[in-house]
């Protein structure tokens, strides 16, 4: 179909079907029916087996028809894409649909005390039992599961294989007994993080995810779709439209909780997006040395810009390699925001350390400085990134490894 076809089709579809009137998840049916939530998806998953520039048309018209389109924000992306590659048709025809019409929110249940980015570490314990999975430990950095219907876990299956074959890849209940949340406080002062407990908790026998033991090779693909997140930078999500009626007042509502995990992300990001104002308004501009370290971070946002439209090229021409081109623009994120973070305070000196209403540009400056280093931590420390990129595109031997054979049998902590 050309895009003007496209447009047309898309056009017919809103003049008959779109009411303000309608509730939130009624007209957000009414897109999954007809493939136009998620037109990029398989036909026969809720979807129109669009390209991405064809999907870049259905995007526009919403816009500019200022439609309401299917829930976005928060890990509904990476449960969403991660069941849509490796769940079974049941799981797809049974989770998808809420997820686009916003019904269930969702949160990732990877990291633990004991293994962040050393992932393949996990010893939450998954024991199969008659006709269901029953899974103890804990978990950590959960963003937005304090709000979770369902979560994204990896859980140990089997303690007598090597620690990469031992994992299996589950979609838990977050509302029944045995899940505790606990949010976490973080020294910027948000709370979107938090630890969970799972005692005794249950998953369905058909809610395995990739089959017994393929948990590593899931999550990887997880890991993989999170990790353009950062490269692409984090959107608040696309503010309500300024219209009446009752979907945009659900709408206001549904951003304003699942936004606020998100509110500090752009501070995470190192706000490079305030760099040339601060400059200006602050005479830093006719600094050689600040013009230099500004021209630094010109020329790292440009290559990253230019290495994420050279990722998204190949991907559309059905090139492979997803997990490294993750790894690159994560890594880039973390250069790009701490260099913003280094001319942020030569340009503010020691006031970047205050906040309040007289402090440099309103304490935004100083809550950038203490969230830029959770951007080198938060999915995959950079460290785990560069070992990625060098065994995987650069083709390095791999480090020594002293974690081999069965996984009890390896030293954890507490050990």
């Amino acid at each position: 179909m050309s895009h003007d076809g496209i447009k047309a089709a898309l056009e017919a579809f809103l003049d008959a079907e779109f009411s303000p009137d309608l509730s939130l998840v009624e007209w957000r049916k009414r897109l999954v029916s007809a493939g136009w939530a998620a037109p990029s998806w398989p036909d026969a998953y809720f979807g129109r087996d669009f390209s991405q520039a064809e999907a870049l048309v259905v995007s526009q018209v919403f816009a500019e028809r200022r439609v309401v389109g299917a829930a976005q924000v928060g890990p509904r992306r990476l449960a969403a894409e991660t069941i849509l590659a490796h769940g079974t048709h049941e799981q797809k025809q049974r989770y998808l649909p809420k997820i686009l019409t916003g019904e269930h929110a969702w949160c990732q249940l990877f990291s633990e005390p004991g293994s962040g980015s050393d992932l393949a570490g996990a010893s939450t314990r998954a024991d199969r039992k008659a006709d269901h999975w029953l899974i103890n430990g804990q978990k950590v950095w959960n963003t937005s599961a304090h709000h979770a219907d369902f979560g994204i876990l990896v859980a140990r299956s089997n303690w007598d294989l090597p620690k990469h074959q031992g994992l299996s890849y589950f979609l838990i209940d977050m509302r029944q007994p045995g899940v505790e949340v606990r949010p976490l406080k973080q020294m910027n002062g948000h709370a979107s993080f938090n630890e969970v407990f799972l005692t005794d908790a249950r998953v369905a026998l058909d809610d395995l995810v990739g089959g017994e033991g393929q948990g590593w090779a899931v999550a990887t693909a997880t890991l993989s779709i999170e990790r353009q997140g950062f490269a692409r930078g984090r959107s608040q999500g696309a503010p309500a439209p300024a219209s009446a009626g009752r979907v945009y007042e659900e709408l206001a509502r549904e951003l304003e909780i699942d936004n606020e995990p998100y509110t500090w992300y752009p501070q995470r990001e190192g706000r490079p997006d305030l760099i040339l104002q601060r400059a200006q308004e602050t005479g830093a501009i006719e600094d050689d040395a600040v013009r230099q370290e500004m021209a630094k971070l010109v020329c790292l946002t440009e290559a990253a810009r230019i290495s994420a439209d050279q990722v998204s090229a190949h991907q559309k021409s059905g090139g492979q390699g997803m997990l490294p081109a993750g790894s690159i623009g994560k890594l880039g994120a973390s250069v790009i925001a701490r260099q913003a973070a280094h001319v942020h305070t030569m340009i503010s000196g020691a006031s970047a350390m205050l906040s309040g209403p007289e402090s440099a540009f309103e304490g935004v400056i100083a809550e950038t400085l203490i969230s830029v280093p959770a951007i080198s931590i938060a999915g995959g420390t950079d460290e785990i990134q560069r070992n990625i990129i060098a065994e995987r595109v650069l083709g390095m031997p791999k480090e020594q490894r002293m974690d081999t054979g069965p996984f009890r049998d390896i030293p954890r902590n507490g050990q």
